[in-house]
C-alpha cells in the first residue's frame, strides 16, 4: 500500500508512474474509488467487493486487479487492450458493455489508473437518475 495515500488532486505530475512513487495496491484503489462522493463499499457476491454509487457498480475492488467501465462502448474500451497488452483484459461477462480488468502491478501508469476509476465513475453517475446524482457532481471530462 502506498505510504500516506495523497488525493489525485495532491499526486498529478507529482513522479507517478515513472518510478518515483509506489506502484498502487488494491487497498489504496479501494480508498480511491470510496473517496469518491456519494460512493459505498457493497460485498455483493461473498468475497468480492465493489464501490457503488447510488445503486450501481463504478468499480470491482480486488487486490491485484480493478474493473472499471472503461468506455461507453467496446471498440473505445479496447483503446486500453492496445495500450496496455497483458496490464489490461477484457472483463468476464460485462466486457461487452466496456468493462475492463486492470492489472495494479505496474504494467499501467498510476496516474493512467486513477483516471480510469474516475472515467467509470463519471460514466456510471451520468447515467444515474438526476435525483441519484450524489450533490454537486460534474463529470470531469
Amino acid at each position: 500500500m502506498i505510504k500516506e495515500w495523497i488525493p489525485r488532486q495532491g499526486i498529478r505530475g507529482a513522479g507517478v508512474g515513472d518510478g518515483t512513487l509506489p506502484v498502487v495496491d488494491g487497498a489504496a484503489m479501494r480508498a480511491y474509488a470510496l473517496a469518491k462522493p456519494g460512493a459505498w463499499d457493497d460485498q455483493p457476491w461473498e468475497g468480492d467487493h465493489v464501490a457503488k454509487v447510488g445503486k450501481k457498480i463504478f468499480a470491482f475492488l480486488g487486490d491485484g486487479t480493478i474493473g472499471v467501465k472503461a468506455a461507453a462502448s467496446r471498440e473505445e474500451a479496447d483503446e486500453w487492450l492496445a495500450r496496455y497488452p497483458g496490464a489490461a483484459s477484457v472483463m468476464p461477462y460485462i466486457g461487452r458493455q466496456g468493462w475492463n480488468v486492470l492489472r495494479l502491478d505496474g504494467g499501467i501508469p498510476d496516474d493512467d489508473l486513477l483516471e480510469a476509476v474516475d472515467a467509470s465513475y463519471d460514466l456510471v453517475v451520468a447515467k444515474l437518475p438526476k435525483k441519484d446524482r450524489p450533490e454537486g457532481w460534474t463529470p470531469q471530462r
